[in-house]
C-alpha cells in the first residue's frame, strides 16, 4: 500500500490518462475500481452516513425529528463545550471507519482533497466567519512517528478550497498524552493543560475567530483544550469542523 502511494506521487506530472493507465483509480472505501480519483463506489456511498439538520446548533449531534429554533441537545445544556460552534461530515461508524483509519494511520494521504471538499461543504457557515484555519495539533513525538498530521492536511485542503488563510502553528501540543480514556471527564483531565498557543503567534490569534480543523470528535475534551487555549490567547471565538462524529446516546454526567 505505501509502495504504491509513493508511485503515485512520482508520477502526478503525468497526464491524468496515462496515470490512469498505471495506477487506475480505487474507491477510498473499499478498494474497488472507479470512475475517477477521489471517488467512492456505490456500495460505499450506501454505507457512509452524512450528518444533515436537525442537529444541535452548538455541537451539530444529530436530532432525530425537527426542533424549534436554536433548541441545544441534552449534553450541551448540561456543560456547554468551550468551543463556540462544532459542525462534522459523517458518523462515524462501520461504514466510514475503515477509510478514516487509513488515511489517519496507512498513509492513505491522497484521500485529502477528497475530505478536503466535503469539510468545505458541511463547514460553509462557520468557514464564512473564520479569520484563519488551524489543525489540532500532534505532540512532536507522536508526527515523528507518524511523519504527518492528518489534522493538517485536512486544515489545509480546507483553507484552499475556502480562500482563508491556514495556520498550522498557533497552537503547541506541548506534553504526549496517553491514550485517550473512555468518557468525557476522563479524557479532560488526560489533556488539560496539553495545548499552548506560543507567544510568537498570540497577536495573529488576538481579535480573531478561529476555525479548528480535526479528524474524528468523540467526547471533544481535545477540542475544549485547543479552545481553551486560543481564547486564553485573545481569540474571539473558536469553531470546531470535524470530518467524523461519534454518535452515542448522551450521558450527562
Amino acid at each position: 500500500m505505501v509502495a504504491s502511494h509513493m508511485l503515485s506521487a512520482s508520477l502526478r506530472g503525468l497526464p491524468v490518462s496515462l496515470l490512469d493507465l498505471v495506477l487506475p483509480p480505487r474507491c477510498a472505501g473499499c478498494g474497488a475500481s472507479v470512475a475517477e480519483a477521489g471517488a467512492l463506489c456505490p456500495a460505499c456511498w450506501r454505507e457512509i452516513e452524512f450528518l444533515t439538520p436537525p442537529c444541535c446548533p452548538r455541537c451539530a449531534y444529530p436530532f432525530e425529528f425537527e426542533v424549534s429554533g436554536e433548541t441545544l441537545c441534552a449534553a450541551c445544556l448540561a456543560r456547554p463545550p468551550v468551543y463556540d460552534r462544532g459542525r462534522a461530515v459523517l458518523r462515524y461508524d462501520s461504514g466510514s471507519r475503515s477509510m478514516l483509519l487509513a488515511f489517519k494511520h496507512a498513509d492513505r494521504t491522497d484521500l485529502a482533497p477528497l475530505f478536503g471538499r466535503w469539510l468545505a461543504r458541511a463547514g460553509a457557515e462557520l468557514l464564512a466567519e473564520a479569520d484563519m484555519i488551524a489543525p489540532v495539533p500532534l505532540h512532536w513525538t507522536r508526527l515523528w512517528t507518524r511523519r504527518y498530521n492528518q489534522a493538517a492536511l485536512l486544515a489545509q485542503r480546507v483553507a484552499a478550497e475556502a480562500a482563508r488563510p491556514f495556520q498550522p502553528d498557533v497552537l503547541i501540543r506541548r506534553k504526549r498524552t496517553a491514550p485517550q480514556k473512555s468518557g468525557r471527564a476522563a479524557r479532560t483531565r488526560n489533556v488539560a493543560g496539553a495545548f499552548i498557543v506560543p507567544v510568537r503567534r498570540r497577536a495573529q490569534i488576538e481579535g480573531r475567530r478561529v476555525l479548528l480543523i480535526d479528524d474524528v470528535r468523540t467526547t471533544g475534551a481535545t477540542l475544549d483544550g485547543c479552545a481553551r487555549a486560543l481564547k486564553a490567547a485573545g481569540a474571539t471565538g473558536v469553531d470546531v469542523l470535524t470530518l467524523a462524529l461519534v454518535v452515542r446516546p448522551q450521558r450527562v454526567v
